[in-house]
């Protein structure tokens, strides 16, 4: 296939995944709507205390509160909310009962794989491009957000892998929609050559290191807001503590990534341009936004620092991130500036 067949076939799958992840999207938001409301970790705590609330089922008398003895120790034990009526034990998938729908379950598991038909339709976007650029496709702003979206959903698809974060997906999903939108219609550029400071192998070193670490900033940064939003009592959204591990864990993550890409960017700019650091908008915010994170989690290791106040510290590091990707590269120009598309 020639190179512009190849670019026409990434941009086919380009759309194919903007789809993919719309539709998982609408599935995710059913089975979040329509599924068990979750009861909040205060409220079974409180029931677990009152010593008439606990006891065999079918065993109390009329008015009686019955609260499922494993349910309140799952709480009380710091293991989130009351265990998925929705998991076996062995994590398999079982009808919702009386708490949900069947067809809300059902909903989710299709959207979960629509949004692996889409992962794949975005990865095929991916190596087609650097097959009809003859190159490692991240040389533009188009190229660098779709390869961002594909590293979101990366990072949500595998910690499935790991726990049920299906609540996660309609808002990872609209992410990466609108995401690959963005870079579609405002941001496209056509495959070809880059200029010579990136024509190096540190773009697949720097840049694809910056990638992976925004995906996983992505998914933490969704959690915090779900948490920021999350109130108090029964919701369809897991607990704020479930949440706040989610974040966390992508971030303990990411920030090690991330790290290496700042200094593998010191390092490919000693090369290019003959000095480790200029003080350029895109390293200033780069370093601004290693700041924000390790502020994050240095407020959690040493201040002990949980909930509100560590989720608050990690949005204005998500904040600072958000500015580095898009503010900097479109909006400020540069020597890392994509300014010109």
């Amino acid at each position: 296939m020639t190179a512009e067949g190849l670019a026409e076939l990434s941009d086919l799958f380009v759309v194919a995944a903007v789809l993919l992840y719309l539709f998982s999207m609408v599935g995710f938001a059913v089975e979040l709507a329509f599924g068990r409301a979750r009861p909040d970790r205060a409220s079974v705590r409180e029931r677990a205390k009152a010593p008439a609330a606990v006891g065999a089922a079918g065993s109390g008398t009329p008015g009686e509160i019955q609260v499922d003895e494993a349910d309140a120790g799952a709480e009380v034990a710091g293991h989130g909310d009351r265990p998925d009526r929705s998991h076996g034990p062995d994590g398999a998938d079982l009808p919702n009962g009386p708490d949900g729908p069947d067809w809300s379950l059902k909903a989710g598991l299709v959207a979960l794989g629509l949004a692996w038909l889409g992962w794949a339709a975005n990865l095929g976007a991916i190596a087609t491009r650097g097959l009809a650029a003859d190159r490692w496709p991240w040389g533009n702003m188009y190229e660098f957000v779709v390869g961002i979206c594909f590293a979101a959903v990366t990072a949500f698809l595998a910690t499935q892998f790991r726990r049920n974060v299906r609540f996660l997906g309609a808002f990872v999903m609209v992410t990466a929609a609108l995401g690959l939108g963005l870079a579609v219609k405002a941001l496209y550029t056509s495959a070809g050559p880059v200029v010579p400071a990136l024509d190096s192998y540190w773009i697949a070193i720097h840049v694809t290191a910056a990638i992976l670490a925004s995906g996983l900033f992505i998914m933490a940064g969704v959690a915090g807001i779900l948490y920021l939003v999350r109130k108090e009592g029964p919701s369809r959204l897991p607990s704020k503590a479930e949440l706040e591990k989610v974040a966390n864990r992508a971030i303990v993550l990411a920030f090690p990534v991330w790290t290496f890409a700042v200094i593998a960017g010191a390092l490919w700019a000693d090369r290019a341009w003959g000095r480790y650091w200029g003080w350029d908008p895109k390293e200033v915010w780069s370093f601004i936004t290693w700041v924000g994170y390790a502020a994050y989690l240095h407020a959690r290791v040493t201040a002990g620092w949980r909930g509100q106040r560590a989720t608050i510290v990690q949005l204005v590091a998500f904040a600072c991130l958000l500015f580095n990707l898009f503010g900097v590269n479109i909006f400020i120009s540069g020597l890392h500036s994509y300014a010109d598309v």
